[in-house]
Formats: C-alpha cells, structure tokens, sequence
C-alpha cells in the first residue's frame, strides 16, 4: 500500500473540460471511434499538463472521459431505462435539473464502470513516476439516480445490487496496477443528516473490502457541487464517530467554503487515517492567496501532524472555469511549499 508524503498535494477526481471538449460533447455522433480516442487522449493530456505544471503531488485524468462526476456511469449499467427529461430545464441551475433512471430489470455491468480504460489511457499519458489516482463512484453515490421499484424497493436496497459491480470495478483497477483510489461518496455526507450513519459505513466497508491492504484507497465526503451548488446541511458532526471506522487510509472532507467550520473534526480523524483538507473553494472565483493557503494549512496542523495531511480543492473542479483552476491549483501548491519550508519539509 502505497504511502503518503506529509503535507502532499493532490485533487479530488474532476477537472474542466476544455472548451473544445464541451463543444465536442454535444456532437459526438459527427466523430468516427477513432477520431473520439484522439480527442480523449487530447482532453486527458491537458488536464494532466494543467496538474503537473501546478505542481501536484498526485494527478487524475481530471475524469475528462465522463460526463460530470458519475453520470456516464449509468451508460455502463443494465437493467436501467434511458434518462428522461429532467423535471426542470430553466431557471437558475441546480440538481433538480438531473433526471432519474427508472429501473426495468436486474441490475449489472456487463462490461464493468469503463474505469479500467480511464487508467489505461492515464499511464500511457502521464510522465513516467507520475503518482496517478483513479476515482470510482461508490453504490449509494450511484443509487441515487436510480428510482426504486418492486425489485429494489428501497434506495437501500438499490444500493446493495450496486455493490458487487463496485467491488469488481476495484478488483479490476488492482489487477491492472493501480494503486490509489477513491470511492466517491458525497451522497452518504449529503444524506448522513437523515440515514443512519453506521448502516452507511457498513455498506462502504463491504464495498471496498476487496482493495483494503491493497492500494492507497480513500473517500471523498462532500456536501455536493453540481453547477457550484450544494444540495444538504453542511455539517459533519451528525457523521461522526460512526465515519471514524470507514476502513480507508485517507478520508477528505470539504471545508474552505465552509470557512474552515468544523476543522476541529480531523483532530479525531487523524488519529485513524490520513485526512485530505480542502482548502481551496471550488464554488467561489476568488483565487485564494498563498498567504490565505499557508495560513489554512497552519490552522490544520493544530489539530493533525503533518505526516497525516493531505491538501486539496473542497470537490472536483468540473464546475470551475479552467482559468481559475490552473490559477486556484497553483496557489495551493505554493502556498503548502511555505509551510513545507517553514517545517524543514523541503
């Protein structure tokens, strides 16, 4: 199992699409299959660039294959009615703007998640010795667009069928090399309020029970960032300490758009785990400062040691204009350098 760097730095999953990218996207029907690998390719080396020239410590292919964070996803999955219209196409954007899946048979993925290939295409793109990261979306994550039926009656219980399709997706991405994930469940710190937290745990610990040991693996915990909004009550108390026994080496949680509220939380995760901060926002375009960056990984190290942090952005960066990203990732990676120099960290 790989290890972590104190103080390293690294994104949650997503990155802008490039402009090219989004126009492309509404007409892939004028694209041979060849012509589409080209303009993948094309769309993961920028993202790649984009992290290396900033100076990450650990990159992604910035998700640059998928549509939004999970929602090509659903592509790969059988037994699911194509997606309606959503219920809402106007007004000011927000994540009633998603339709749902009805679903209409025994749920499976033939062919996995499609991540296998999204690593594949990132260790031919990225440098040698680059540290990769792959993320995959976690079952109740991924149940969430799914609409229950008599079959699965419950979003409990579409969560379920969706675990062992989960688990085969880890399994692939190990035996393929990979040796950091993480399982993406914003959806459980959105929901934690109203479910019963230590059900959630479970249902996580038995989905990633196959790469415990194995591979650098990590959730991400996230209020929502679809079109820059939240979707839940932003706060983690109600999570812990049933969250504390997440079996993962690394558990991020979103915390510069909430002014730092709650910080004192990774005292106790720490203890258990590495702990990813966001410190930058990704809902804002203000371009945090290098002061305004050492001063937050100074704040952090009150209540963790170094050797146990880990610096990010809140959330992925999909919903940020890529100009601001390059911008905003660039001052997080200098202004963690400040505090590396000052803890004789180099």
């Amino acid at each position: 199992m790989p290890t972590s760097p104190p103080l390293r730095t690294t994104v949650v999953g997503s990155y802008p699409f490039p402009g090219w990218l989004e126009l492309a996207s509404q007409h892939l029907d004028a694209f041979g299959p060849d012509d589409l690998n080209e303009l993948l390719d094309d769309a993961v080396a920028a993202a790649v660039k984009d992290q290396l020239d900033a100076g990450l410590d650990v990159v992604t292919d910035g998700e640059q294959t998928r549509l939004d964070f999970n929602l090509s996803f659903y592509g790969f999955l059988s037994g699911i009615a194509p997606e309606p219209l959503p219920p809402r196409r106007f007004g000011p954007p927000g994540h009633d703007q998603r339709g749902k899946h009805e679903i209409v048979g025994e749920l499976a993925a033939p062919r996995g998640l499609g991540t296998l290939e999204e690593y594949r295409r990132l260790c031919r793109i990225a440098p040698p010795g680059t540290a990769l990261k792959v993320s995959v979306p976690g079952p109740y994550t991924l149940s969430g667009r799914l609409l229950p039926n008599a079959q699965y009656p419950t979003r409990a219980a579409v969560a379920q069928a969706l675990v062992p399709i989960v688990r085969r997706e880890l399994e692939t991405l190990i035996e393929a090399g990979c040796r950091e994930i993480c399982v993406d469940e914003p959806s459980m710190s959105c929901y934690g309020h109203k479910e019963d937290p230590a059900t959630l745990v479970a249902l996580f610990n038995k989905t990633v029970e196959p790469a415990v040991g194995r591979v650098r693996l990590g959730t991400h915990l996230c209020f929502g960032n679809y079109k820059g909004r939240a979707v839940a009550p932003r706060r983690y108390a109600c999570l812990f300490p049933a969250f504390l026994e997440m079996h993962v080496d690394e558990l991020h949680v979103e915390m510069a758009s909430r002014e730092l509220s709650e910080l004192e939380i990774i005292g106790p995760i720490a203890k258990r785990m590495d702990v990813a901060i966001g410190i930058i926002d990704v809902k804002s375009y203000y371009i945090e400062t290098l002061t305004d960056v050492a001063d937050r990984v100074r704040r952090c190290l009150a209540f963790a040691p170094a050797e146990r942090l880990s610096l990010a952005p809140d959330c992925g960066l999909s919903q940020t204009a890529r100009w601001a990203a390059r911008r905003k990732l660039a001052s997080m990676v200098e202004g963690v350098a400040i505090v590396r120099r000052e803890l004789g960290l180099g």
